[in-house]
């Protein structure tokens, strides 16, 4: 059996019977989450810009985008899942290193307006994508996140299950659409370590090419089966030495979308430990931030090397240093998209802690990386007090997850500015109840 065929058994049992009440309600939080993630991203430039690059696209097609616009499922897809990474607030699944969310959701929701849906199968969707592509990022492991952008290479995997259920493909069909999904399997962080847009593009190309390879699997393409473990395939080509006959070990036992990561916090999810720790620590002092003489983080590498900005001048910069985040947590008590204007950037306090903060990597804590993402803390007064604290986890972490008011909060927050109050709040009851709902009118 190839890699690509051994989610197949997986796939008709979820296909021909319930799923548990509990896996269903998780795969609701999820697509609570995703909304909240999206309203946000839609505003932003890159988003905006990209909806004008694909106008002429617009008014034909099954799916819709918020807003009420008509159009294909494959173009739903790209903006939606590029919209849903773009503010940085998206899901995680810390053992994949990898947001499902962005690019699975986005893939299944596209699909399931293009043939009109129950909501039921829509979350039985959902749940396959999670469980199929969670499972390929960690077997290719911490070697693939050297230089690959999980959400965009991973994800294209977690679209093209997602959109294959709903399409009805059979077991042949979906290990199709995954051989060809692994061939559209791309995004490199070198696109990420400058300031510019392509990052949200990567996970939109990821969810457009899903639903594209589960479109062409249906219809009879076929692929390599052996993409994946193959001579000169996917995880030689991406990884080093991946367990391929590990991945579907647990499958149907141990449901990866119950263990899921909500972020807490706006920004990179790398820095949310050190936001926690630094939080927790300024209470226990009972401190304020002109008290503090010396800050020290000691963290896994990843934290540095991808909130690498040390200096940071725009949105997209900030978002990707630690040093600004846990500064900007520190004098005004938390980091939403607030954190981010201009003023914020240019904080006269916030500078100043930077200036006296030191980071560095801890050798104990990154053994720990990917499945436990802590910090270190140690803050220094101006009368030479001393004092530190070890984050284990993460606000949002399994460990100490949100809540479903939580969710439900934090959809309010990012979506409420776009679609107001009455139309966020809404969406969020038909969440919770979409069963019930027709997924072609989900925007309406």
């Amino acid at each position: 059996m190839y890699a690509t065929e051994a989610f197949g058994p997986f796939f008709s049992t979820v296909k021909a019977g319930p799923l548990s009440v509990e896996v269903l309600h998780h795969a609701k939080r999820a697509l609570i989450d995703w909304h909240a993630a999206l309203f946000p991203g839609l505003d932003t430039e890159a988003i905006q810009r990209l909806r004008g690059a694909l106008e002429e696209e617009f008014g034909r097609g099954n799916a819709t985008l918020p807003g009420g616009q008509h159009v294909t499922a494959r173009v739903a897809a790209l903006l939606n899942g590029a919209a849903a990474h773009a503010a940085e607030i998206d899901d995680s699944f810390r053992d994949a290193m990898y947001h499902p969310g962005a690019p699975t959701i986005a893939a299944a929701i596209a699909a399931a307006q293009d043939v009109g849906a129950t909501g039921e199968l829509l979350l039985k969707g959902i749940v396959v994508g999670y469980e199929v592509s969670t499972r390929i990022g960690v077997v290719l492991g911490r070697a693939h996140y050297r230089y690959w952008h999980n959400t965009a290479t991973v994800g294209t995997f977690g679209a093209a299950a997602a959109a294959a259920f709903i399409y009805g493909a059979t077991e042949e069909q979906l290990a199709h659409a995954l051989a060809t999904a692994a061939t559209f399997a791309a995004g490199l962080q070198q696109a990420f370590r400058m300031d510019s847009m392509s990052k949200p593009l990567h996970v939109g190309r990821a969810a457009e090419g899903g639903v594209l390879a589960a479109r062409a699997a249906v219809a009879g393409i076929t692929g390599s089966l052996d993409v994946l473990d193959g001579e000169t395939g996917l995880g030689r080509a991406m990884s080093d030495g991946p367990e391929w006959g590990a991945l579907a070990t647990t499958l149907g036992k141990d449901f990866h979308i119950c263990r899921l990561t909500f972020k807490n916090h706006i920004g990179c999810g790398h820095t949310f430990a050190a936001i926690d720790g630094a939080l927790a620590l300024k209470a226990k002092l009972g401190i304020d931030t002109s008290q503090i003489r010396r800050i020290h983080v000691a963290t896994y590498r990843p934290a540095l090397e991808i909130a690498c900005y040390l200096d940071p001048r725009t949105e997209n910069e900030a978002k990707f240093s630690l040093k600004y985040i846990v500064a900007t947590a520190l004098v005004h008590g938390s980091v939403r998209l607030s954190a981010y204007t201009p003023e914020r950037l240019r904080d006269v306090e916030t500078r100043r802690l930077m200036d006296c903060m030191t980071i560095e990597i801890d050798a104990e804590i990154d053994g720990w990386f990917p499945g436990k993402r802590a910090a270190r803390v140690e803050i220094e007064t101006l009368d030479g007090a001393r004092a530190d604290y070890l984050q284990p986890n993460r606000k949002g972490d399994p460990e100490d997850p949100l809540s479903d008011a939580d969710l439900d909060g934090k959809l309010m927050e990012l979506a409420s500015p776009i679609v107001g109050v009455d139309a966020a709040r809404r969406l969020a009851g038909r969440i919770w109840h979409v069963e019930s709902e027709s997924i072609r009118e989900l925007f309406a």
